[in-house]
């Protein structure tokens, strides 16, 4: 298996179904092998039934549905099933289009570890962004380069890709379940040495964003905060 897609879903009913058709479109006019997993974290709607049913009908896509814990768990227990070569973080709302995807795959990037999605590298376009928004991802990301992950420009996109031995190493010591694991699995992987890049997108801004400015801007600085304290209590230091 060369690639798996990893779609944390928290009620998305209304928007898989046209995301995941997209998806895995886009997959099957590719000529390695895939697999896409949607981890449904909890939901409290639909969600689980439309994948279950979507199933019948296109043969790569699989389930994995855990207690509402946090996207970062969510991530995790996909991160961890999947079985490629190479394993992608993918929204659900598909804010990068799918068809960026080469962007963190051989042949077009090589002599990585990990990839992100960056919206403020040359060459990244970020469209109907509120002003306000941005003002406050800036903000925030200066706390993360200050507190945590020095040198990236944006870690809070959510599409990453890891190689397969990065993905098990970074994210089994992984152990925030909220908005902060983006950064804990960066800050991990540049703990262990890995190389990282970050990778241009075209990036289209959803008004449906379940991201509060304010209350999660608060919610993740603390959460910065916290990997500093776990990795002074030695929580990320190799096992055995």
């Amino acid at each position: 298996m060369f690639l798996s897609v990893i779609v944390p879903a928290y009620n998305e009913e209304h928007r898989l179904p046209h995301s995941l058709r997209r998806i895995v479109g886009y997959l099957g006019k590719q000529e390695y092998t895939s697999e896409v997993i949607v981890i449904d974290d909890g939901s409290g709607d639909g969600t689980a039934q439309v994948v279950e049913e979507m199933m019948a009908e296109l043969p790569t896509l699989s389930l994995i549905r855990t207690e509402h814990r946090g996207k970062g768990h969510a991530v995790k227990r996909g991160m961890l099933a999947g079985r490629g070569e190479y394993l992608f973080i993918c929204d659900a709302d598909l804010s990068m289009p799918i068809e960026e995807l080469y962007k963190f795959l051989p042949p077009v990037l090589e002599g990585y570890d990990v990839a992100i999605a960056s919206r403020e590298v040359p060459g990244a376009r970020r469209y109907d962004e509120p002003s306000y928004r941005h003002f406050m991802g800036r903000v925030f990301n200066w706390m993360v380069r200050l507190f945590a992950v020095p040198g990236f420009q944006d870690t809070q996109c959510g599409f990453k890709c890891f190689r397969r031995e990065a993905a098990r190493e970074v994210f089994t010591y992984q152990t925030m379940d909220g908005w902060g694991f983006d950064v804990e699995v960066l800050f991990i992987a540049q703990k262990r040495g890995y190389v990282i890049v970050e990778v241009p997108i075209d990036w289209y801004y959803s008004a449906n964003s379940r991201i509060h400015p304010l209350r999660d801007s608060v919610g993740m600085f603390t959460e910065v905060i916290k990997i500093r304290l776990n990795d002074w209590r030695g929580r990320y230091r190799k096992r055995g």
